[in-house]
């Protein structure tokens, strides 16, 4: 019976397959640790975008401040409770019944001066005479004061209050349906479907859904992108650990690539800038009341790398169309074709008979690779940006005693450039790692 023995020359065979066997299925695991992360990161990503156009067009500034709707029923719900709260106090009743016993007055006087002025013919002799005879005209002075109690006491009773509050409301009602333009009936669908959609009743539980919402996915997307750069920092750290290891460069490599492709792929997908301009708060005072809207959206954009390429293709204009081509070509497409060029350069460029087209590839193409360019290109534009905005916004401000605005400014890069610049950083060290190992292979025909 034949028995296998441990020889030093079958140790050394077994040790040749195990580690790179083991090491590719450890990095394996990582790497899929790499994509869930990536795959949460990009769906979070997305949901917060979702969310947010939502709400920048149900708090959109043509459904609140530019709608006249929306200023008649809130101006009509200040007169409608100024009517429906309408009451007299003790002083303005004494008041009124001053007016009034001041207007009997002018009236009795007025009355005295008509009857008891010359007159012509007979009838109207006669008629002065008995005036004269049958009316105490001090009388008549004295019991104004009773009279006018009377008026105001009648005037002001809660039946007679209740006729002119109904009356007052009719014709205010009358005016706002004569009052409107287009947008009652689209903000009142947009809103229904709104809420239809998160399963809220009203405003109130809606703004509180979102702020919640909002909360808990900048949390997790904060913890996948974490995740996800935890990966990448494992695979590095392994390099310090196995860089004299030269059997294991060309698997570890070949691995380090596949998370570069997800990185890539996380980084250009998911949004990377947020534009987002609005109106805070305006209030306005009428009546003693506060007329406010808030939240009013001016501006609201989401858009990844992915996003801008294609809204530049999808222009009419040729120079637009022309910048998200070359966008694609060389921010996309390059660091793809970069990636695939140094795995085969790494793993089998040996079988090449020429490797210079291989070569150009896999070194030279880095001269035309805009990946950087594009991280430098995104943050200088929200710097500018943003300083247009808020010198725009602040144009916006007004403190006065009846008027009183507060703009916000929240636009910012979204995690989704970080993972970007985290792909560019993590690109220049696997280059430097494909130089060293270009190195010790010598050169190459």
């Amino acid at each position: 019976m034949a028995t296998t023995t441990n020889t030093p020359k079958n140790i050394h065979a077994k040790k040749n397959w195990f580690a790179p066997l083991a090491l590719i299925v450890g990095l394996s695991i990582l790497l899929l640790g790499e994509a869930y992360f990536g795959y949460r990161f990009h769906s979070l990503s997305y949901e917060q975008k979702r969310i947010k156009e939502d709400y920048s067009l149900s708090n959109n500034i043509t459904f609140g401040i530019f709608s006249v709707d929306r200023w008649g029923e809130k101006i009509s719900a200040v007169v409608d409770r100024r009517v429906r709260g309408f009451s007299l106090t003790a002083k303005q009743k004494k008041d009124m019944r001053k007016e009034v016993e001041k207007e009997l007055h002018g009236l009795v006087n007025k009355a005295v001066s008509e009857v008891t002025k010359p007159q012509k013919t007979l009838g109207g002799k006669l008629k002065k005479l008995a005036f004269n005879s049958f009316v105490d005209v001090d009388e008549l002075h004295a019991q104004v004061p009773s009279f006018a109690k009377t008026i105001v006491a009648k005037i002001t009773s809660p039946t007679s209050l209740k006729r002119l509050k109904s009356v007052a409301t009719s014709k205010l009602d009358e005016l706002e349906n004569q009052t409107y333009d287009s947008t009652d009936t689209t903000i009142t669908t947009v809103e229904q479907n709104i809420y239809r959609k998160y399963h809220v009743a009203n405003a109130t539980a809606y703004d509180r859904l979102v702020n919640s919402r909002l909360t808990q996915i900048k949390k997790e997307t904060l913890q996948c992108g974490l995740g996800m750069l935890g990966c990448i920092a494992i695979a590095l750290i392994l390099w310090l650990f196995l860089r004299k290891s030269v059997q294991l460069h060309v698997p570890l490599f070949i691995m380090s690539l596949l998370f570069a492709v997800i990185l890539l792929t996380v980084g250009v997908t998911s949004p990377i800038i947020e534009v987002d301009a609005r109106i805070q708060s305006l209030e306005f005072s009428l009546l003693g009341d506060k007329i406010a809207f808030n939240n009013q959206v001016l501006f609201f954009q989401s858009k990844s790398i992915l996003g801008i390429i294609g809204t530049l293709i999808e222009q009419p204009k040729p120079d637009a169309v022309l910048v998200g081509v070359l966008l694609l070509v060389f921010v996309v497409v390059l660091p793809l074709l970069r990636i695939i060029a140094r795995g085969v350069h790494v793993s089998c460029g040996h079988l090449f008979g020429s490797r210079k087209v291989l070569r150009f590839l896999a070194f030279d193409l880095g001269k035309w690779d805009m990946a950087d360019v594009m991280v430098v290109g995104i943050a200088m534009t929200y710097i500018g940006l943003n300083g247009i905005l808020k010198s725009q916004l602040s144009g916006l401000n007004v403190q006065s005693g009846t008027l009183r605005t507060v703009t916000a400014n929240n636009s910012a890069l979204q995690l989704g450039f970080f993972v970007f610049v985290a792909y560019v950083a993590y690109a220049m060290v696997l280059s430097f790692i494909l130089k060293r190992i270009d190195e010790r292979n010598g050169p190459c025909e």
